[in-house]
């Protein structure tokens, strides 16, 4: 006689991404990380190639207030003394630092053709950086915190949280999300500042994020938050 099952076999409802993100929001089943007492801002890849839709087949568009935001919470983190981080990737000009992950396709649109100081690798003029008070990184792989100095000046500040903004939600903004947690920090993921290509994509790592890796908030929130401080 076949045991009671107590697992989940996998579900196909035909729900869309959107309609079970909405569902899990509504409905939290898991008790929030939380804010701790000192957060910093991770901001990932707001550079021309990912947020230039108008000049880059690349670049992708889900809110169009998605700089304005992270400016806001860039700008309170920094007033109230708290580090501001900035990503944007390059490579050599054999692409050597790409490794493996340059090899899929190589066209003048490939991820591995992002140039130093490329129109491609530059920041979005929009972001509104501090260059005196802002940390500057480029990365070459999708986490914010793989072969960069992130860790190193986190500790440096004593932050416990992170809040990551960016694109793309399924690349380097989930990757950052996951090393953020498997380093020990309360990860916030403010749903505004966050970009991808498709709206499955997009709302369905937002679930992911949301049921293991991070607290996927309102922008508001972090706004709220840095205000009271």
């Amino acid at each position: 006689m076949m045991s009671d099952i107590v697992g989940t076999r996998m579900i196909s409802d035909g729900k869309t991404a959107r309609q079970i993100f909405e569902e899990v929001m509504a409905n939290p089943a898991r008790s929030k990380f939380g804010f701790g007492d000192k957060l910093a801002v991770v901001n990932v890849d707001f550079q021309n190639a990912y947020t230039r839709i108008d000049e880059y087949k690349t670049a992708y568009e889900t809110d169009p207030r998605q700089i304005g935001y992270a400016n806001i919470i860039s700008r309170l983190a920094r007033e109230k003394g708290m580090p501001v981080i900035w990503t944007h990737v390059a490579y050599m000009d054999d692409a050597s630092d790409a490794g493996v992950w340059g090899t899929r396709t190589d066209t003048s649109d490939s991820l591995q053709n992002i140039k130093y100081d490329s129109h491609r690798h530059a920041f979005d003029e929009r972001c509104e950086i501090d260059a005196a008070a802002d940390a500057i990184y480029t990365k070459r792989m999708p986490s914010a915190f793989f072969e960069t100095p992130l860790q190193s000046l986190l500790v440096w500040h004593k932050v416990d949280t992170v809040v990551i903004t960016g694109g793309s939600t399924s690349g380097c903004v989930r990757a950052t999300a996951v090393d953020s947690l498997s380093r020990g920090y309360r990860t916030i993921v403010p749903i505004e500042t966050c970009a991808d290509k498709h709206e499955s994509y997009h709302f369905a790592n937002l679930t992911d994020l949301q049921l293991k890796y991070a607290d996927v908030e309102p922008v508001q929130a972090v706004i709220d938050w840095l205000e009271a401080r």
